[in-house]
């Protein structure tokens, strides 16, 4: 399935429609972005299942904003409307393929475990704020190691 475009009037629905939706946030101006699409593209061709979207921050600049990127490219993963990834800067096909792998691979019931003990307020409901109100776990933070890779955040 090719990229989507998201934009501030899509980015929720889509985020909470679909089971796993990667997010890439990009500029034109961005030589790493330019660098990075071709990668993100081909990934998608091999995903079909998995919605691929992209952000044109300077379009979106209040989506932008609302999800607090302060660095270009920055990729968002989220699953089942949860964010479980964030992570700015380049990736190589074979990091986004492995990202890829342990989103799919998550366990969700645990995920929701941990949202619920760490942070209540949003687990009742559902973990997914409007694009207004970005989800503050984003990013690389201590969590369990047993999907293979140690640095991915499942809260």
């Amino acid at each position: 399935m090719p990229t989507q475009v998201l934009t501030q009037q899509n980015f929720e629905q889509t985020i909470s429609r679909s089971a796993i939706v990667l997010v890439d946030f990009w500029a034109s101006w961005c030589g790493w972005c330019t660098r990075f699409a071709p990668i993100y593209e081909e990934s998608s061709t091999h995903h079909p299942d998995i919605v691929y979207g992209t952000v044109d921050t300077e379009a979106e600049q209040a989506l932008t904003a609302a999800a607090q990127i302060t660095s270009l490219p920055t990729l968002l993963g989220f699953r089942e409307g949860l964010l479980v990834y964030s992570n700015p800067g380049f990736q190589p096909a074979g990091e986004l393929e492995e990202i890829v792998q342990q989103i799919q691979w998550m366990d969700m019931d645990e995920v929701r475990r941990q949202l619920a003990a760490t942070q209540p307020e949003n687990a009742a409901v559902g973990g997914v704020k409007g694009a207004a109100e970005p989800v503050p776990s984003a990013g690389l933070a201590d969590a369990p190691t047993s999907y293979g890779w140690p640095g991915l955040k499942v809260r």
